[in-house]
């Protein structure tokens, strides 16, 4: 399956059959977690986590037997690099018909952290509990999604500018981009506030957040759903052969309040 298709099949998953993972698919996803890297150069190590063994609780999941925690030092973009990275695993999960969903505030905090053994100058961000979705969602998951409106996403124009942030993108600006900018919409994000703003400014694409949270000491969270969307970006541009690299090198772009750069993908002809 390609990965615009598993972006558009990824979903969230909180309703799991019980059922463990095979011995085949737990390999297959810590071999994922050894090679998720991401452009930022920041190291983020995965562990898979017993819930009974470590005492771990989620009060939106139903059925979970297993959570892939991660963490990370709190360097320079760590945020971003750790939702890359984090969702770049998602994706492979789904390849192998695992489920996942990025948790943050809804976790039993002080055992996931206990379980990943943390030490001075690390953090973690998020969990994902790891499984077989139930065939059925329980009624608590379809609530959630209702109330968050899952499905939904921002339209083209209110997330993709051009040169600047007056002039929204159209299809024709965003050329060879377009496959890989839809994959950016299609990005999850915690409540699905879908913070990222990108301006395509000829071969240098800039992403940016749209900050409307408060830091908290786990950091920026808002940056981790960028990473994320920066994740679908580049998995797709890299299947569609565009050739290039990330740099943070702030354009000078004159921003609205509250925005805040991120980093730009620099294509190489």
């Amino acid at each position: 399956m390609s990965i615009k298709e598993l972006i558009k099949r990824r979903r969230s998953v909180r309703t799991f059959d019980e059922k463990p993972l095979s011995e085949t698919d737990r390999n297959k996803l810590m071999g994922y977690a050894l090679n998720a890297d991401n452009p930022f150069g920041v190291p983020v190590e995965f562990r898979l986590l017993d819930v009974k063994a470590s005492g771990l609780s989620s009060p939106v999941i139903v059925g979970a037997r297993e959570y892939l925690a991660a963490k990370v030092m709190k360097t320079e973009n760590f945020e971003v690099a750790f939702g890359y990275s984090f969702e770049k695993i998602c994706l492979d999960a789904l390849s192998i018909g695992v489920g996942t969903v990025m948790l943050a505030a809804s976790l039993s905090r002080s055992a996931f952290e206990k379980a990943m053994e943390l030490s001075d100058g690390e953090v973690m961000p998020l969990a994902s509990p790891v499984g077989y979705p139930s065939d059925k969602m329980s009624i608590r998951e379809t609530l959630m999604r209702k109330a968050l409106r899952a499905d939904k996403r921002k339209s083209s124009d209110e997330l993709f500018f051009f040169k600047n942030f007056e002039n929204s993108l159209t299809e024709n600006e965003a050329g060879d981009y377009v496959e890989a900018l839809e994959a950016v919409r299609l990005a999850p994000s915690a409540g699905n506030g879908q913070p990222w703003r990108i301006v395509v400014d000829g071969d240098k694409i800039h992403f940016y957040e749209a900050k409307s949270m408060k830091d908290s000491p786990l950091g920026d969270i808002q940056k981790l759903d960028v990473g994320i969307a920066i994740a679908h970006f580049d998995l797709v541009r890299k299947e569609n052969g565009i050739d290039g690299k990330f740099t943070v090198s702030n354009p000078g772009i004159v921003v609205p309040n509250n925005i805040c750069y991120i980093a730009t993908f620099d294509r190489v002809k």
